[in-house]
């Protein structure tokens, strides 16, 4: 690990104006994936900046009838909060199949959205990464790409997004809260928070140099049947193959995310007017212009197998 200096912010506003002024400066918090990625000298800041002390911890009830989320909420916290599972069970499913109970009691609301990739050639130092180093190729066009992402992809890279909590925030219309150095605050859609890959996958986010999450917000509840679906090559503590985040109704519309197919959460909201004629026809539209890899296209199949087995249980409900 490379030798870096160290300061713990009084406020939000303060730590994104000294994100601004140190070059090369991360914001910590849990530190679960930050700290690996330093370790293997992948994540390598000059200044870490300490946002523990905030007070960004809270889940209050908004005026609008839903809940606003404090990035420093600790995901054992926000999974077993009484209004989150009663309301929102799509996302306490999701980050109950995400990690382990010691992650969890650590991993942040923002952090959770801010994870890199867990692709083996951005972990490998020895390979080619363009989310690791810029312009050095992707190891993983040509290699072993079972794990790698089946839509959004670019000549660049064909990573996925890791999180199971924004998968479920993405179909639950979540907006991301933050500030920026200049203290200006802004609102980002979820939607519109991830970034795809094009010639520029280093950059996983639209958040601008020093901007901090300070929370996320939740409309008010969405009526139906939560159900999230995790699909991964062992029983617990594995990144997911492919994850589904779905919101049923009874007449059988709703709501369907993805995770493990692409750089980002994917949801495509014309393909929800498909549900009343299955898995295959909703399929079709959420993963039109697909460019899977020989290794990793039965993903295609999966998802429809289970998106077909998620309307079965919400129809059953």
């Amino acid at each position: 690990m490379k030798a870096f200096t160290y300061e713990r912010a009084k406020s939000p506003a303060e730590a994104a104006a000294a994100a601004a002024r140190n070059s090369g400066a991360k914001f910590i918090a849990g530190g679960t994936n930050l700290l690996d990625l330093m370790k293997l000298q992948i994540e390598t800041p000059a200044h870490l900046i300490d946002v523990n002390g905030l007070a960004l911890d809270k889940i209050e009830p908004t005026e609008d009838g839903g809940l606003r989320i404090g990035a420093l909420v600790r995901n054992t916290d926000l999974a077993a909060d009484e209004r989150v599972r009663r309301d929102y069970g799509v996302l306490s499913r999701a980050l109950l199949a995400g990690a382990s109970g010691q992650l969890r009691n650590m991993a942040t609301t923002a952090g959770n959205l801010l994870q890199r990739t867990r692709c083996p050639y951005f972990y490998d130092t020895n390979q080619a990464c363009n989310k690791r180093e810029p312009g050095s190729g992707c190891g993983a066009i040509g290699g072993f790409s079972r794990p790698h992402a089946v839509i959004g992809v670019s000549d660049a890279c064909i990573a996925t997004h890791p999180s199971d909590m924004a998968v479920a925030l993405r179909v639950l219309d979540a907006v991301v809260e933050t500030i920026g150095p200049d203290g200006t605050m802004r609102k980002v859609p979820i939607g519109e928070f991830h970034r795809l890959p094009g010639d520029e996958p280093h950059i996983d986010t639209v958040l601008m140099p020093g901007e901090l999450i300070t929370a996320v917000t939740l409309p008010k509840p969405v009526v139906g049947k939560h159900i999230y679906f995790k699909v991964r090559d062992r029983a617990s503590f594995a990144f997911a193959l492919i994850s589904i985040a779905a919101i049923i109704q009874r007449d059988g519309i709703g709501r369907v995310a993805l995770g493990g197919v692409a750089h980002k959460p994917w949801r495509v909201k014309e393909a929800e007017a498909e549900m009343p004629l299955g898995a295959k026809a909703v399929v079709a539209r959420l993963l039109a212009g697909a460019k899977p890899t020989p290794e990793n296209a039965f993903k295609l199949k999966l998802v429809e197998r289970v998106l077909a087995s998620v309307l079965a249980e919400a129809k059953g409900a």
